[in-house]
């Protein structure tokens, strides 16, 4: 028996009546004013379990409330309650006015409900919709204006829609992507910082400063999205348009936009963050977040915070630190000590390995800093090179023989009577955290005379160059800051090696068995 079509019929009859019934009853409610209960059918819809039904729905909503603003059919003002309407002594029109205005808020309610719907389309669609009505309302304010506001912005509505983004249970990453093409408009932007601002005091707040992974992960995604232009000159992208002195708008002030991007940053990170947050924030602080500050030295607090937690975190901060150091001359107290610290075998094995390097090396290029000091961070490079992997070593070695060209007073290290030909214990106490008090400058350098013996002929020749004078160039170390296994591999099987000859006769009898020799 062959299958039944009458499924397809239906769901293809069902398709056309939802369309053909919000379309028809569109129509109606914008011809005439006497069919504006039909809105209630089409708002309706937007709680449909279909998604198809919701998102026509959400078309058609737009395309209502829209053109409502623009012929100036909403009411404006302190709304009044429907139930008192009947009582009121209002014309006609002023009471349509009101009726109206209630259904948009209701359209507004339903459409932040659907921002959190399972389909993205929906989410997608909903989003737009109400960025419309942002638009709409930012031309045609439906509140009426104080005295000394003069500047007309949908805060309100913006604030809500950036509560229903930065959701505390569900990832809304893909959305809040979706919503970067509306951050391009500045005055969007502005609000938009000042709204993130003020919802992380009051989420973070209410939860006690506890980590909400999901919630801070969402508000991350916003706040990295978020970028002020470089020149205030470049502020003329405005999603609403004023007309009272445009120039005085603080959406319009480059100055305002830095004040509100920095705000919004502080205050994200003066809470606690889950652990891989600190690392996802450290690698865009130099470049992405503090040149956009006015005072980045206000986030002292956070990376000395991230500095003291150890590990990868502590090598990230070090970049946003070097800034602040080197360019709004910080005060750091002990930082060296922290940084002698942060050197043990995991540097070798994380993925900002190079970054870390590129710092120390800045960090140690003073010549005035005390001998013990490089002394310490020299020997202490010596002793960790002993369980280093090749690809570490290649950094390693000349980056020793760099900081002692630097400072001749650690030469000694090298040329001290060592008892290389009798055994003697190391003065030097690798356990000690204070380079003051480690003893490195009563020790020498018998590790890189130890690596001269190194299975790999690049480290062995890179330990050998201890052996003569050190030139006063440094050697260049950039190319094998990023210099992977592979790669190291790679150099090897490429490399041109020469035939040695190991016998002067062929050998013929290697593989036959002793009787068969006996026999010939």
């Amino acid at each position: 028996m062959a299958p039944s079509t009458d499924s397809n019929v239906k769901n293809k009859n069902s398709q056309v009546s939802y369309k053909k019934d919000i379309n028809t009853k569109t129509g109606r409610i914008l011809q005439n004013k006497k069919h504006s209960n039909d809105i209630f059918d089409v708002i309706e819809y937007l709680q449909s379990e279909k998604d198809k039904e919701i998102i026509f729905a959400t078309d058609a909503c737009k395309r209502v409330f829209c053109q409502l603003f623009d012929r100036g059919d909403l009411y404006v003002g302190d709304l009044p309650q429907e139930e008192d309407l009947m009582s009121d002594d209002r014309s006609a029109e002023e009471k349509y006015r009101i009726f109206m205005r209630h259904r948009y808020n209701n359209c507004v309610e339903l459409l932040l409900e659907n921002m959190d719907h399972e389909a993205f389309q929906v989410k997608e669609a909903s989003l737009c919709a109400l960025m419309k009505f942002v638009a709409a309302e930012g031309r045609h304010p439906l509140q009426n204006l104080d005295l000394i506001e003069h500047y007309s912005f949908p805060r309100e509505l913006l604030r809500t829609l950036v509560e229903h983004l930065l959701s505390t249970k569900e990832d809304m990453s893909l959305l809040i992507s979706r919503f970067q093409e509306f951050l391009e408009m500045d005055d969007v932007r502005y609000y938009v910082m000042s709204s993130v601002r003020d919802n992380i005091y009051r989420v973070m707040g209410r939860n006690k400063k506890a980590v909400i992974p999901i919630y801070q992960n969402n508000v991350y995604t916003l706040l990295s999205t978020i970028n002020v232009p470089s020149q205030g000159s470049k502020l003329k992208h405005f999603l609403v348009k004023q007309a009272y002195k445009p120039e005085e708008w603080k959406a319009a002030k480059l100055k305002e936009h830095k004040r509100a991007f920095e705000q919004m940053w502080l205050q994200f990170l003066k809470f606690k963050l889950p652990s891989s947050m600190y690392k996802k924030i450290l690698v865009i602080l130099h470049e992405s977040i503090m040149p956009q500050m006015s005072d980045p030295s206000l986030l002292i607090d956070f990376l000395s915070a991230a500095y003291d937690i150890g590990g990868a975190i502590s090598l990230l901060a070090l970049n946003g630190l070097f800034i602040l150091i080197h360019e709004h001359n910080l005060d750091y107290p002990d930082f060296y000590k922290k940084l002698y610290s942060l050197l043990d075998p995991s540097i070798f094995h994380v993925k900002y390995r190079a970054r870390f390097f590129h710092l120390v090396n800045i960090f140690l290029s003073s010549t005035h800093l005390p001998a013990y000091l490089v002394a310490a961070f020299v020997k202490r490079f010596a002793r960790l090179s002993l369980t280093a992997p090749p690809t570490a070593l290649l950094i390693l070695l000349p980056f020793i023989c760099n900081l002692i060209r630097r400072h001749p007073s650690c030469r000694v290290l090298i040329h001290r009577p060592s008892a290389t030909e009798e055994p003697c214990d190391d003065p030097y106490v690798m356990e000690e955290e204070d380079p003051a008090q480690c003893h490195a400058l009563e020790s020498s350098l018998w590790e890189i005379k130890t690596l001269q013996k190194h299975y790999h002929p690049d480290v062995a020749k890179a330990a050998m160059k201890i052996n003569e004078p050190l030139t006063e160039q440094e050697e260049d170390i950039s190319e094998m800051l990023e210099l992977s296994t592979f790669e190291l591999m790679e150099r090897e099987l490429k490399a041109e090696r020469k035939t040695i000859p190991l016998e002067f006769d062929t050998a013929t009898e290697l593989l036959k068995s002793p009787r068969e020799v006996s026999l010939m």
